[in-house]
């Protein structure tokens, strides 16, 4: 590699080891890593802000802007209270029932729609009923971070990585549930088990306080029914939108900022009102990560670790397929999925059609490895830094190693048992 790429590297694991350390503000750690990228000409303006392979991913950016306004809008309604204390009640105050429901409905949210924008949805709804029954808001956040990437596993929409590896295997929204999603219901139920040990500490039952939810009716919650109806009519537009997308090719970004705009134009919110719930920060972050890793991607960095693994190989299709599992989960832990996903995907196109027969079980398991992997560490995937972006903006914030330490575990175990899932179905 060039005297660049080398650069490019130490600049780059600089900027995550202050991340991780929490030396400085991540979004100080990302915005100086990505100035020093370009300082040093590890990528340049045009690369940074145009380049679809190697810049920032403005269709995450925008998707994560349209939706944080939807929600903003959607809280002025009271809609959050309610399925606050609906959800309680149907929990009957059990810390460990309430934790069951937000993680399933999350996962079946996230296949349908996107993770990130089912941990916007649902991260208001848990600081309520937290707050409610005088619970840990951190560990039902990280429950529900972890399980929107299993369950956006499942489908073509589900995570955008997916997207990436439909668009390049030529592979449509029922190849994905048909090769998926019986796995992500296997995997769903083992996580389940895993929030039982992992948060054992947080399922304090407090009676009173389960008593006092008994007795509330959440449709008082609601404050504006008339906004209600008109914002969940634009949400119901936009979720169409979503999961229609291979058949409408509008991309999510794009429908989300339609949503936004027509809610913020046919309701009375003002337009402070609908950006107020909008978490700069976040987006800040996002762009000064993508810059870094398409410098990365520039210098040939990623490329080439991504060729040596291939070399490995040596064309045995089933170390192959078990290589690409496990290295795509270890690398999607460390940098963003979405541009590990782009990086590869060619690399994997070439080794399907030089492969033939079943080779296409190589696009499963980088999908399995990169989704899952992206549970590892807090910045592993979008949901994730969204997550934690909302924590730090309620004065709860979650560090990078209180979620790393519960990530970590249900990366390896559910990797672990995609594993045999491949080698007994495919090879």
């Amino acid at each position: 590699m060039t005297v660049t790429a080398w650069l490019a590297v130490a600049v780059f694991l600089g900027a995550y080891a202050l991340i991780a350390t929490e030396k400085v503000r991540r979004v100080a750690a990302a915005l100086g890593g990505a100035g020093i990228m370009l300082l040093i000409h590890a990528t340049d303006s045009g690369a940074a802000f145009f380049s679809e392979h190697s810049g920032i991913d403005w269709n995450v950016v925008f998707l994560l802007l349209g939706m944080m306004v939807i929600v903003g809008v959607l809280k002025e309604t009271g809609v959050f209270e309610y399925l606050a204390i609906w959800a309680a009640k149907r929990a009957r105050g059990r810390p460990f029932r309430l934790m069951v429901l937000l993680v399933l409905i999350t996962a079946v949210a996230s296949a349908l729609l996107d993770n990130v924008t089912t941990v916007l949805l649902i991260a208001p709804v848990t600081f309520l009923v937290c707050e409610r029954l005088a619970l840990p808001v951190a560990p039902y956040l990280i429950a529900e971070a972890l399980a929107s990437n299993i369950g956006g596993t499942a489908t073509l929409v589900g995570d955008p990585p997916n997207i990436i590896i439909a668009s390049r295997g030529g592979l449509t929204f029922n190849d994905f549930l048909v090769h998926l999603a019986p796995m992500v219901v296997v995997l769903m139920a083992v996580f389940v088990g895993l929030c039982r040990v992992l948060f054992r500490r947080a399922f304090v039952h407090d009676e009173g306080r389960a008593a006092e939810i008994m007795l509330l009716d959440e449709r008082e919650a609601i404050r504006d029914p008339r906004l209600l109806w008109q914002s969940l009519g634009v949400l119901a537009v936009v979720m169409a939108g979503f999961v229609l997308h291979p058949v409408l090719h509008y991309e999510p970004s794009i429908v989300a900022l339609l949503g936004a705009g027509v809610l913020v134009a046919v309701t009375k919110v003002t337009t402070e009102q609908a950006l107020r719930e909008v978490e700069w920060e976040t987006l800040v972050f996002f762009a000064g990560l993508f810059i870094m890793v398409g410098a990365l991607v520039e210098t040939g960095v990623i490329e080439r670790i991504s060729e040596l693994a291939v070399g490995a190989t040596e064309g045995r299709l089933a170390f192959t397929t078990m290589l690409l599992l496990w290295a795509s989960a270890g690398l999607s832990a460390i940098v963003d999925n979405i541009p590990y996903v782009a990086t590869m995907s060619p690399i994997v196109s070439e080794l399907v059609q030089a492969s033939g027969g079943d080779a296409r079980v190589l696009w499963w398991a980088l999908a399995f490895g990169a989704d899952l992997g992206g549970n590892a560490t807090a910045v592993g995937a979008a949901a994730n830094v969204v997550v934690l972006g909302i924590a730090a903006r309620n004065r709860t914030p979650i560090s990078f190693w209180e979620f790393t330490r519960y990530g970590l575990v249900v990366t390896v175990v559910t990797v672990a048992l995609v594993t045999p899932y491949l080698w007994l179905r495919y090879l």
